[in-house]
């Protein structure tokens, strides 16, 4: 198949490029940057404009949009800006380019967010009785701006025109993978200095997926042909914060991990430059529709998942180092 991935330089889009680009498939790469890669070529685009890589969508089978700034910032005026119309017009833009195709594919895969979902501790949010709520008004307000992004984002994908190409949001949970830089390598860097305890009361539920069954699920999405709208991107099992960081210290080994209350967690967010919803937000979510249509995830308990992480993350530093 030939795969075009906007947005596919980042943490997420690595992931699926190098393995579909390694099971023989034709990746072409929408990024800001051009160059080329093994098994891949990287088209410019800016996200916002029609242009000559419209030509790569033509004809190709299939479209994958996760375009969108990081939220791993403060929620500045300008920072808010960037991060909702980086995810509006590249869906839009997208959706124009699919729409203008004499040969559109006949899947485009458009990135979400598992945070248009309510907090919650009581109970699941799946796709068909989870809770969306426009504000959540007892709650801070950054994390009402998040909610409303994730809505905008979906909408943008909604409204366009692409009667021959299905539709399929993926409300993605955080992806966990042992590359530099990503959630997992943060995570993974507390514990091994003694600090990855639990964060807040250690209530709040982690909805994560492991990288494989990240890439699983889009490859299955991309062929299940009577799968369209949202999708839940998350293994079946979430788990509070203090198990989370409990069994990460496990399969690494470490004894003891200190506790962060709220109150430091707002102090270290504010000097790094980010915000604590990401950490106190409860987010539990389970797959509903994969689960619903037959889709077996790898990893579907954490401390199985945190264990191949772990050792993961231990291969890829003994390479580097044996290369230098």
């Amino acid at each position: 198949m030939k795969i075009v991935i906007a947005g596919g330089s980042g943490q997420v889009g690595n992931c699926l490029s190098r393995a579909f680009a390694a099971a023989g498939h034709e990746i072409v790469v929408l990024s800001r940057r051009a160059g080329s890669s093994p098994g891949l070529r990287c088209v410019p685009w800016d996200g916002r404009t029609l242009g000559s890589w419209t030509s790569e969508i033509d004809g190709s089978d299939a479209v994958i949009n996760l375009a969108g700034r990081s939220v791993n910032c403060r929620y500045t005026q300008e920072n808010r800006r960037q991060i909702i119309e980086s995810r509006t017009e590249s869906a839009r833009v997208v959706g124009e380019a699919i729409a203008r195709a004499k040969r559109p594919p006949k899947v485009w895969l458009q990135a979400g967010t598992a945070t248009i979902y309510a907090d919650r501790r009581d109970a699941p949010n799946d796709e068909a009785a989870g809770i969306i709520l426009e504000h959540e008004t007892e709650f801070p307000e950054p994390w009402t701006f998040s909610v409303g992004v994730a809505r905008a984002w979906e909408r943008a994908c909604e409204e366009a025109r692409t009667p021959q190409t299905r539709r399929v949001i993926l409300r993605t949970s955080l992806v966990m993978n042992p590359d530099l830089g990503s959630v997992f390598d943060v995570l993974l860097g507390l514990v091994r200095r003694g600090l990855g305890g639990a964060m807040g009361d250690g209530g709040q539920f982690v909805s994560w997926i492991h990288h494989e069954d990240f890439v699983r699920a889009a490859d299955f999405l991309i062929n299940k042909d009577d799968l369209a709208g949202p999708v839940n991107l998350a293994a079946p099992n979430p788990v509070p914060n203090a198990e989370f960081m409990r069994e990460i210290r496990r399969a690494w080994g470490a004894r003891l991990g200190l506790p962060a209350a709220a109150w430091m967690l707002a102090v270290g967010a504010f000097f790094l430059r980010t915000e604590t919803e990401l950490i106190l937000k409860s987010r539990r979510v389970i797959p509903g529709r994969l689960l619903a249509s037959g889709f077996e995830f790898k990893f579907p308990e954490w401390p199985g998942a945190a264990k191949d992480l772990c050792e993961d993350w231990r291969r890829i530093r003994s390479r580097r180092r044996g290369s230098r």
